[in-house]
């Protein structure tokens, strides 16, 4: 199901809908409704530039990212624990010795400033292995040699090996909360992402408080002119942006947030 999901949910991300849209003008074109294909691709072209515009892909971005600020660690309320919910870190297919770190390892780097500030004395890592890898370390395990890399000693890491996706967050962290009497969470993720994640998690029965990290848009950014141009990263936050706000209607639609 996981893999069914992800594959689909390529078709309604900005490239995968001009994709859609491209093939129905190719075939308008094939059955002589010229004037329509026409119509069709020109359209198609012009919203790929739209959403490949960096100014645009900030500017979606900022709107699940407005509703957070950062704030100091020693500003943060104490609690029993703090969760990372994963997505940073790779090990290939069991090829590569170490893992490598994408953009949102900011996740961990702030998971380490807040436990090595006392707010929290365990770090509950979460994040499993993708279904089509066989082998290399899963993404709790990959988290947990960062933040041992960071000072954080192993009997402070808690490591949830299964989950795949959000609403499995809720899941495993549920049973962990219940064993470990965990009853107030720091929640570590991407601004972007923690809309999504407080509407999952906030079905748990514990005091959750959201710490937004990996901030990446500009409220009020100046006029640059190739931001009005397109570019892979200007598509890359509109699919970001694309990704949380499906996800969060689908969740509620499935009854998981």
């Amino acid at each position: 199901m996981f893999a069914v999901v992800k594959t689909l949910s390529l078709l309604v991300y900005p490239l995968g809908i001009v994709m859609v849209l491209l093939v129905f003008a190719l075939a308008l074109l094939l059955w002589g409704r010229r004037r329509l294909g026409i119509g069709l691709l020109t359209g198609s072209i012009l919203l790929l530039w739209v959403f490949s515009m960096p100014a645009v892909g900030n500017w979606l971005v900022w709107q699940l990212e407005r509703e957070w600020s950062y704030v100091a660690v020693e500003e943060l309320p104490r609690a029993d624990a703090v969760v990372v919910l994963g997505g940073a870190f790779s090990s290939g297919n069991g090829q590569w010795t170490y893992p490598s770190a994408g953009g949102t390892v900011d996740r961990y780097w702030h998971a380490a400033r807040i436990y090595h500030a006392d707010r929290a004395p365990l770090v509950i890592v979460s994040g499993g292995r993708q279904p089509h890898l066989s082998g290399g370390m899963t993404e709790a395990e990959s988290g947990a040699l960062f933040l041992g890399d960071m000072g954080i000693p192993e009997e402070a890491l808690i490591l949830d090996k299964a989950s795949l996706t959000t609403a499995e967050h809720f899941d495993n962290l549920r049973e962990i909360m219940r064993t470990r009497e965990i009853r107030t969470l720091l929640v570590v993720t991407s601004a972007s992402h923690m809309q999504r994640s407080l509407a999952t998690l906030g079905r748990l029965d514990v005091r959750l408080t959201p710490v937004a990290t990996d901030f990446s848009a500009i409220e009020d950014p100046p006029f640059i002119l190739r931001d009005w141009l397109p570019a892979v990263s200007g598509l890359s936050r509109s699919t970001r942006a694309f990704h949380e706000l499906l996800g969060l209607w689908y969740y509620r639609l499935t009854g998981r947030a």
